[in-house]
């Protein structure tokens, strides 16, 4: 786990309270891209029956250090926007959840994620990735683990 004043200096943006969950969902994502995170995934659990949150943040780390990193500046950063102290677990593993109530964020070393494959688990989910601008684009059809093709959705004019 990190010092507090090794936290502090984590973040170098000013965060903004959002307004909704999903509003936390891709803030969260967009902290993960800040650390250069890959496979950035957001997951609408909303409609999933039993789900055990409303949302998932899936994001994918190159080394146990990075992993480290992406979780401590999420944690933070979710906690100058106001969602409160998270639940973590993990902290000297390949697979590091931070549990927001509401938003779970599970940020994965690229072999953990190939082996638990929380997309296939959770498929019912509706799919959005964060592209390079930061924005949330909606996925139609499988996620990128069932090695079929996914179709970006873009809103016509």
């Amino acid at each position: 786990m990190l010092s507090p004043q090794r936290r502090r200096k984590i973040l170098a943006v000013t965060v903004k309270k959002p307004r909704t969950v999903k509003g936390f969902a891709t803030l969260y994502a967009q902290l993960a891209a800040e650390k250069l995170a890959e496979n950035i995934q957001i997951l609408d659990l909303t409609k999933v029956e039993s789900a055990p949150a409303d949302y998932f943040v899936i994001c994918t780390c190159q080394s146990d250090t990075q992993v480290r990193a992406v979780a401590g500046i999420v944690e933070q950063g979710g906690k100058e926007a106001g969602s409160g102290i998270p639940r973590s677990e993990g902290w000297d593993s390949q697979w590091i959840i931070i549990d927001f109530f509401d938003v779970v964020v599970h940020v994965m070393h690229h072999e953990a994620r190939d082996f638990y494959k929380l997309e296939k688990m959770w498929s019912d989910a509706e799919f959005s990735i964060l592209n390079e601008k930061s924005n949330i684009v909606p996925l139609k059809g499988p996620t990128k683990t069932s090695k079929k093709s996914v179709e970006i959705v873009t809103e016509e004019e």
